[in-house]
């Protein structure tokens, strides 16, 4: 009891030192202090920060998705969000039962550079949006590839291990749909004209 208050009181200074309230890093910092004062995690530190960049990638695509499905114009484009929130509603799913069975913490809402994202992608008008959404999944798709595939070879967790090469396959083949969807609109853009002296 005692280091279970002690644990909710570093949670509660670390979320009012954090102004800026990123879900992420508190994450990790509540992860770090269950692994060095109360010893409950059932994982090493570096398999529950991999489950922590996971959960927020999940978090991250299901939002911007959502945003596609109701902001692209292209059906293609609404077709490969709607894939994106049904295969990381998945993903979420497995993840967090891995998390309640090993007790760790994972980000209640998206870091804020996410946010920042998502911020961004909605201020594009309707004509810019279909293409800057697909550049985005297809730039974190080939980052979360080679993220899980570092993941696969380091994870020490039976568990998260079996989670990584279940999710690797479907982040293979949405890297892959969001490749052969992005070059549709870099084709579209308009060139600008040159400007000549």
């Amino acid at each position: 009891m005692r280091r279970l208050i002690c644990l909710m009181l570093i949670t509660g200074a670390l979320a009012c030192k954090n102004n800026q309230h990123d879900s992420v890093k508190i994450a990790k910092e509540v992860n770090r202090d269950k692994d060095k004062v109360t010893q409950t995690m059932a994982v090493e530190k570096s398999d529950a920060d991999f489950a922590v960049e996971a959960a927020n990638g999940n978090m991250i695509d299901v939002q911007l998705s959502a945003l596609a499905k109701t902001k692209a114009a292209n059906s293609r484009v609404r077709q490969f969000a709607a894939m994106i929130i049904a295969d990381h509603a998945t993903l979420s799913s497995h993840l967090q039962q891995i998390a309640t069975d090993k007790n760790i913490t994972l980000p209640q809402e998206l870091s804020g550079e996410a946010k920042n994202d998502i911020t961004r992608l909605n201020r594009k008008d309707r004509a810019t949006f279909d293409g800057a959404y697909m550049h985005m999944m297809l730039a974190d798709h080939k980052k979360y590839v080679d993220n899980f595939e570092k993941a696969a070879k380091d994870c020490k967790d039976a568990a998260l291990r079996n989670y990584i090469h279940e999710a690797l396959p479907v982040l293979k083949k949405q890297r892959d749909s969001a490749a052969a969807i992005d070059p549709y609109f870099v084709e579209r853009t308009p060139t600008p004209a040159p400007v000549y002296p």
